[in-house]
């Protein structure tokens, strides 16, 4: 049993059985508190097993309600082996809608490998790391842009050293059906989600699947497509769940972000007018918006542009700015 954290699951039970991850946290409202994190097992005999799960940052809502309702979809009969599903992996932001939990500050996909003696969220990335992946031949974690961002569907693994781990990683990466894709390097040391998953010993599949705290047709049909892609994939299940009459996916375009230049940042307080969209094909030196000074009316707009040519990544939705916010970001297709 993890000293920081736990839970009577049984994973090697058969059938469906829905429970809670619990850490005991002290707060000023209850003495005696206990985060409580729901996960749901769903198993039938031998075979693969696969972890899917949502909510590392609470504002991404498009995995949230996708798990949610391929828990109360998904019947063991029509799987072999073991679908672990985590909705609401940092829980606590969930609830209060934010990428990070109100009770810690903490930000899950930077807190691995954790610790089992701190607070809730590094001990609940202990558990994942240490108790949970471990346990998974393939984790799969939906993020998307959240409150503050609009992002291009993207998939994504990390670089493994391990060349047929690394081979099968890409291989699930384009199953999911996404326009474009990502292989990160993060390295041995990555605190995310990814990394914790490879040094767990399992395969890691991520992607982004929208953004602006909101969830529409069309993310979360994306969604619903790359969920049921990998489930068939990896073999647990033998035909789509959510998504029965989705459309055939695209090829998936590799792309590549690396560099502090593809990115457009503020550098003062101020209000973004963009002159792109998100998918547009920009140059370097192409006119990327305006930066606006509200309270000096009599100044005009300063026009902003891009310092390298790529296709517009990830914009920020809220119009006004501070100094270091992320305007914009470009990434470099490398194939397709």
């Amino acid at each position: 049993m993890h000293i920081g954290l736990t839970h009577t699951l049984d994973f090697d039970r058969d059938g469906k059985t829905s429970g809670h991850l619990s850490m005991p946290f002290s707060i000023d409202r209850s003495p005696y508190f206990q985060v409580k994190v729901p996960i749901c097992l769903i198993r039938n005999g031998e075979g693969p097993s696969l972890l899917l799960m949502a909510g590392n940052h609470g504002d991404e809502f498009e995995g949230e309600l996708s798990l949610a309702k391929l828990i109360r979809r998904l019947d063991p009969k029509q799987i072999k082996g073991r679908v672990t599903i985590l909705p609401m992996a940092n829980a606590p932001a969930v609830m209060a809608a934010k990428r990070c939990s109100p009770l810690d500050g903490g930000n899950l996909n930077r807190a691995f490998p954790g610790d089992p003696l701190g607070a809730p969220t590094s001990r609940l990335a202990s558990f994942l790391e240490t108790e949970l992946f471990p346990r998974h031949d393939v984790v799969f974690d939906i993020h998307s842009g959240g409150t503050s961002m609009e992002h291009l569907p993207t998939a994504l693994v990390e670089r493994d050293t391990d060349p047929d781990r690394h081979r099968r990683g890409v291989e699930l990466m384009r199953t999911l059906g996404m326009p474009y894709g990502f292989v990160a390097d993060n390295g041995q040391a990555s605190p995310t989600s990814m990394g914790a998953a490879r040094r767990a010993g399992a395969i890691g599949v991520s992607g982004e699947f929208g953004g602006g705290g909101t969830a529409t047709v069309d993310t979360m049909a994306i969604t619903a497509r790359a969920i049921d892609n990998l489930m068939v994939a990896v073999g647990v299940v033998e035909a789509p769940v959510l998504s029965p009459e989705s459309k055939p996916s695209t090829p998936t375009r590799l792309l590549s972000l690396s560099r502090h230049g593809q990115g457009l940042y503020a550098t003062r307080r101020g209000w973004f007018e963009p002159a792109v969209r998100l998918g547009d094909g920009v140059s370097a030196g192409q006119l990327a918006g305006w930066y606006h000074d509200l309270e000096r009316l009599d100044l005009a707009e300063e026009a902003l542009h891009f310092a390298e040519s790529g296709i517009v990544l990830s914009r920020r939705l809220h119009t006004m700015c501070e100094a270091g916010d992320c305007l914009l970001q470009v990434a470099e297709l490398v194939e397709g």
